[in-house]
């Protein structure tokens, strides 16, 4: 058995935290320059070019990408022969209360969603947990902002529905929130499984590198049709218009129901801000 110590986890997620918020991923700022150069509006490219300056103003004075440093999602990792002493849901919770703290990010969390009360520190956390085979210990967080989040869509479809109605619920959904999610965007899509698990995997697939592709050719294929169709919609930079309104798509499956055709549409804006690492 492997022994994670708890402090050491706090510590990480803390770090982690910061530095999402203030250290754009070098394949999403590639991705942004690149959306600059190909983008045929002249008020689009000028949007693009302020967003690409920001991001590396940020990086270089350490401040937030963004205002809305977000609700703090954790997926943990966790091999079969890892164990914690202590909880290690606390632990999480105080790496990212200091991380919020010390680290001066705006704290979004109310303790309930009617009397809306802020915690002040900006937990609890999201915090989802997968078990595999081993001793591996995986971190992954992503400060996800309450724009885009606010904008994603659960849905059960039917069979019937198939490709074309995935496509139709997907393309109406982003060009109905039009610059809200603050454009271009990342599409997460989960479809399969039920109610929550195409959630989930809706949230999983904005964790995916931005530059990946589907390892299964029908859900790449998707994933590159919807690309190309979403950048028909004319929503662009912003929501100001032009051709780049979305910057990749992203494609999860699970089998389902016969009866069923459950699809999550979860949204991310153009700070895809996540941090990896293994303990």
């Amino acid at each position: 058995m492997r022994k994670i110590e708890l402090a050491e986890v706090t510590a990480k997620i803390k770090e982690m935290f910061i530095e999402a918020c203030e250290d754009i991923p070098e394949n999403v700022l590639k991705t942004l320059k690149n959306a600059e150069a190909e983008e045929q509006s002249p008020l689009g490219r000028e949007v693009l070019e302020k967003i690409v300056e920001n991001d590396l103003l940020a990086r270089d004075k350490h401040l937030p990408i963004c205002q809305d440093t977000g609700v703090a999602v954790v997926m943990l990792t966790i091999g079969s022969e890892v164990v914690f002493e202590g909880d290690i849901y606390e632990a999480v919770n105080d790496g990212v209360r200091q991380a919020y703290t010390e680290g001066y990010l705006r704290k979004s969390v109310v303790r309930h969603p009617l009397d809306r009360v802020n915690t002040k520190d900006n937990t609890p956390a999201i915090v989802h947990v997968k078990i595999v085979p081993g001793d591996v210990f995986r971190i992954d967080v992503a400060p996800k902002g309450g724009g885009s989040e606010n904008m994603s869509v659960v849905k059960m479809l039917i069979p019937a529905d198939g490709v074309e109605g995935i496509k139709k619920l997907v393309l109406n959904t982003v060009f109905n929130a039009g610059g809200k999610p603050c454009p271009p965007i990342i599409v997460g899509l989960g479809i399969g499984g039920n109610f929550e698990k195409c959630a989930m995997m809706a949230k999983e697939a904005l964790f995916r590198e931005i530059d990946d592709k589907s390892p299964d050719p029908i859900a790449r294929k998707l994933e590159e049709e919807l690309l190309e169709e979403i950048n028909k919609l004319g929503v662009g930079p912003m929501g100001f218009g032009g051709t780049v309104t979305c910057l990749a798509v992203k494609v999860n499956t699970y089998p389902c129901h016969i009866a069923s055709l459950p699809v999550a549409i979860n949204i991310q804006c153009h700070a895809a801000r996540h941090k990896s690492c293994n303990l």
